[in-house]
């Protein structure tokens, strides 16, 4: 099975590179598609020379409008896409062609995510279960983009590509249309993947918490109401699942340091809350 990898680009040269490294060294087929908005700040210099990656250089709507651009140029089986400031932890893409393969029912999969900051460094981790429709439409997205893989059938067959109107909360509006379809997922029970925390990311910013809120209040009024009840079934089927408990292990990323090869990083204190 090949794999598409999608990467929407802006201004973000630095973090891309280490993105596009931690694609290229999988050891699996893999197309990686670099959407870039037009950066002006060296990115293009770089990368337009980059024979690991297929680039497309065009004014987009947004960060989803590009994933969108991205997926409808995608060739692979099995798609995803990643941001400029995340990266695949080594093994990830053969973890999940092999549980595709063993899974042919299964369409959607959600790795384990390690969060970094912006040296590399360990904060914290978040461990995946399946979502939840309500909990996901009245509270919040509990899985991450960076560690979501799909079949190429959701836009083949199901035509799901993302509301690209959405400037932040689309990836939450996504997931609930899958949950409407029934789409069959799955957790793989793995680190795939690494989120840094850049001192960029959209996802804390007041217009996130204003698509959040709106996709809320779309779901209907009596799950609006069971809110707190989501909420509760939520934490004791994540506590009751494991979710809160995690050994100490290791992880291997690119770092801004070290741009040229993956520096190892021993967790002997695993925590699934980021430290106060």
């Amino acid at each position: 099975m090949r794999f598409s990898i999608v990467t929407p680009s802006y201004r973000s040269s630095a973090w891309l590179k280490l993105c596009i490294a931690s694609v290229a060294d999988q050891q699996v087929e893999v197309e990686h598609i670099v959407q870039d908005a037009g950066s002006d700040d060296g990115t293009l210099g770089w990368l337009l020379q980059d024979r690991r990656v297929r680039v497309f250089v065009e004014k987009d709507q947004g960060m989803y409008d590009a994933i969108n651009r991205g997926l409808g140029r995608a060739r692979g089986d099995l798609l995803a896409w990643l941001n400029c400031d995340e990266q695949y932890l080594p093994g990830a893409l053969e973890t999940v062609a092999a549980f595709f393969a063993r899974h042919r029912q299964i369409d959607v999969a959600f790795g384990d995510v390690v969060l970094a900051n912006a040296q590399g460094e360990y904060r914290c981790h978040r461990k995946m279960q399946t979502p939840l429709k309500y909990h996901t439409w009245t509270c919040h997205l509990s899985t991450l983009s960076c560690a979501t893989f799909f079949r190429r059938r959701l836009l083949d067959e199901e035509h799901l590509l993302l509301d690209s109107t959405l400037r932040d909360a689309a990836d939450g509006k996504w997931m609930v249309n899958l949950l409407q379809r029934r789409i069959r997922m799955a957790a793989l029970g793995r680190f795939t993947s690494v989120f840094t925390f850049t001192g960029a990311n959209m996802s804390a910013g007041a217009n996130a918490q204003r698509e959040n809120r709106a996709l809320c209040l779309s779901a209907p009024a009596w799950a609006r109401r069971l809110r707190p009840l989501f909420i509760l079934h939520h934490r004791l089927r994540r506590l009751f699942g494991g979710v809160y408990f995690q050994g100490p292990f290791a992880y291997e990323v690119f770092t801004l340091a070290h741009p040229e090869r993956r520096q190892r990083f021993q967790v002997a204190r695993p925590a699934c809350r980021l430290p106060r």
